[in-house]
């Protein structure tokens, strides 16, 4: 893409890296600007070059720090709308409260509703999401939502590691549809994982499997893992069942220390993981392969921009 001066892309403090990688590859220069965390804990956020009439396209991950990035990601939408941009489409690659999707016991917020309804009061026009946990949240929204697919970008990365003796495990019911879209691209069949989570302790228990992995290359496929439990389980649970190799394939990885230490510990050869979250960058491990989603999501603005449908980006490689 030229240089267009009627596109502005602009990155907040939790995606720094992947919006330089979605800059170089339109050929777009960073939009300037500044961000001050103050001594009290606010936060203020400063646009530096005219925005007036041109199409902004924020990048910014709600990973940890959480509620930060989220509370500077409304601050910078409010703005650009006071900065008289003609539009600001917000790109989230990883939204946290996606898993706040509904009131599933007494009492308690739907923290999702709760965060779309204030993006909307903020002034956002549009907003691109990636794998959300929940894609029913689209439907919290008045505006146009685009919840883009990273199993496409994934699956040619996995392409190197499998074989037609592989099979591809779902780690539970819910992630069956997901899956399936992952074996159909890589002409493989499917196995699913009965899991279990009682609380809200982040811990889940592997029952069984369903499905023929024996003597097979494992690939376990999931949204996001925090702690990397129902992976490590799961891939636990395939080689008592006899798999040859386990490989695993997931869009946000969130591990701390103590999750890159289980990795290395564990059954998995492998993980693959897009670069949604950026503290993903600051481990080594011989075990994680990063896949930038950076060409998927500078596709998206590219459509967006020209008006053009962004239908495309949701279709296999195949």
């Amino acid at each position: 893409m030229h240089p267009d001066d009627s596109i502005s892309i602009f990155g907040g403090t939790g995606s720094p890296y992947l919006t330089t990688a979605i800059s170089e590859h339109l050929g777009v220069r960073q939009g300037e600007k500044d961000v001050i965390h103050f001594s009290e804990g606010t936060i203020f956020v400063r646009i530096r070059e005219n925005v007036r009439g041109k199409d902004i396209f924020l990048v910014q991950s709600t990973a940890y720090p959480v509620n930060d990035n989220f509370m500077e990601l409304l601050f910078w939408v409010d703005a650009f709308r006071r900065a008289s941009a003609a539009s600001v489409t917000i790109l989230v690659p990883y939204f946290a409260y996606a898993k706040g999707d509904k009131k599933d016991e007494p009492r308690v917020s739907i923290r999702a509703r709760v965060c779309a309804d204030a993006l909307q009061a903020a002034g956002a026009n549009r907003i691109v999401f990636l794998d959300l946990h929940a894609p029913q949240i689209q439907g919290f929204f008045t505006i146009p939502v685009d919840d883009l697919r990273a199993y496409p970008t994934l699956c040619k990365a996995l392409a190197k590691e499998l074989d037609q003796d592989s099979v591809v495990v779902s780690p539970d019911v819910g992630f069956v549809k997901t899956a399936r879209s992952y074996a159909e691209t890589l002409g493989l069949p499917l196995a699913i994982a009965n899991k279990s989570r009682k609380g809200h302790d982040e811990r889940a228990e592997v029952y069984e499997i369903i499905g023929d992995v024996k003597d097979k290359t494992a690939l376990i496929v999931d949204d996001f893992s925090t702690t990397g439990g129902t992976l490590i389980e799961a891939a636990k649970r395939l080689r008592d069942l006899g798999a040859r190799r386990i490989v695993a394939a997931i869009t946000h990885c969130l591990f701390n220390e103590e999750g890159i230490a289980k990795l290395e510990a564990s059954p998995i050869e492998r993980l693959y993981c897009t670069d949604s979250v950026e503290s993903v960058r600051a481990f080594r491990s011989s075990k994680l392969e990063i896949v930038s989603i950076a060409p998927l999501l500078g596709e998206a603005i590219r459509r967006i921009h020209e008006r053009r449908s962004i239908s495309v980006l949701f279709e296999s490689p195949r």
